[in-house]
């Protein structure tokens, strides 16, 4: 497990702009199943793609007009009961990949971007294809 004080610094880059952190394997399940509308959940790491790529990308797709409902994150390393559920559950079938993105539309998985399509990638790319994601499945009224 990372030293909690050596990570909080990448936290704080998810939540200050609107992620809540989901630290168990309920919090996760709970948030997950009550999901009405879009949601965008980001399994965060402590690795350089992370750092250089996937939480830039993060904050630069969230300025666009069309944004998930709701922010997620849960911290691979770290938040380790939170982060298996995400993938054992949530992210069922895909490989394991820290960083990794998901966008959500209620329980539907509608779109991924594991670790391999962030690493080597700028930030702007990434959010390029967050921002096309959004104009695909945010805003739109889920059927409950």
């Amino acid at each position: 497990m990372y030293d909690p004080v050596m990570i909080q610094p990448f936290r704080n880059e998810l939540t200050e702009i609107g992620f809540k952190e989901l630290m168990t394997a309920e919090e996760v399940d709970t948030t997950m199943s009550n999901n009405k509308g879009t949601m965008l959940a980001v399994v965060n790491s402590v690795c350089g793609c992370a750092a250089g790529a996937a939480r830039p990308a993060v904050k630069l797709a969230l300025q666009h007009s069309v944004k998930p409902d709701r922010l997620v994150s849960v911290f691979a390393g770290q938040d380790m009961e939170a982060t298996q559920q995400l993938r054992e559950r949530w992210l069922q079938g895909l490989p394991p990949s820290s960083p990794s993105i998901a966008l959500y539309r209620g329980n539907e998985l509608v779109y991924f971007i594991p670790r391999f399509k962030i690493e080597g990638r700028d930030a702007y790319s990434i959010a390029r294809d967050l921002t096309q994601a959004f104009d695909d499945y945010c805003g739109v009224k889920v059927a409950v």
